[in-house]
C-alpha cells in the first residue's frame, strides 16, 4: 500500500480543513486507516483511525466533535475533516494503514506501531 496524503495549508482559527488519503494497493479496502499528527519538537500523536468498512472510527480526546473520519473504499481514499480549527492543531499530518489486522480495538489502533504503512505527511498551520 502506498499512501498520498493531501490538503494541508495555512488557515484561521476556528476555519476548516479536509485532508485526504491516497492509498494504492489491493489491501486498502481491508485496511484499518489512521490520521496521526506530529508538532515540531513531539512525538507523533495518534487523531484518529477507522475501521475496513467505515462503520467503526476512534478519535484523540482533543479532537473529539471536531474531526471526522471517514473513507471511501471506491476511491481508495480516507479523509480527515476537521472543523473549528484550533492553534494546538497545528502540525504535521500523517495517514497510516494497518494492512494485516482484523481488530479494531482502540488501545491497539491508537499506537504508531500498529501501522506498517505511511504517508508523506501534510502540513496544517492554524494561526490566530
Amino acid at each position: 500500500v502506498q499512501l498520498q496524503a493531501s490538503g494541508g495549508g495555512l488557515v484561521q482559527a476556528g476555519d476548516s480543513l479536509r485532508l485526504s488519503c491516497a492509498a494504492s494497493g489491493r489491501t486498502f479496502s481491508s485496511a484499518i486507516m489512521g490520521w496521526f499528527r506530529q508538532a515540531p519538537g513531539k512525538e507523533r500523536q495518534f487523531v484518529a483511525a477507522v475501521n475496513w468498512n467505515g462503520g467503526s472510527t476512534y478519535y484523540t480526546d482533543s479532537v473529539k466533535g471536531r474531526f471526522t473520519i471517514s473513507r471511501d473504499n471506491a476511491k481508495n481514499t480516507v479523509y480527515l475533516q476537521m472543523n473549528s480549527l484550533k492553534l494546538e492543531d497545528t502540525a504535521v499530518y500523517y495517514c497510516a494503514a494497518d494492512s494485516a489486522r482484523a481488530n479494531f480495538h482502540f488501545t491497539v489502533v491508537k499506537s504508531t506501531l500498529a501501522y506498517d504503512y505511511w504517508g508523506q505527511g501534510t502540513q496544517v498551520t492554524v494561526s490566530s
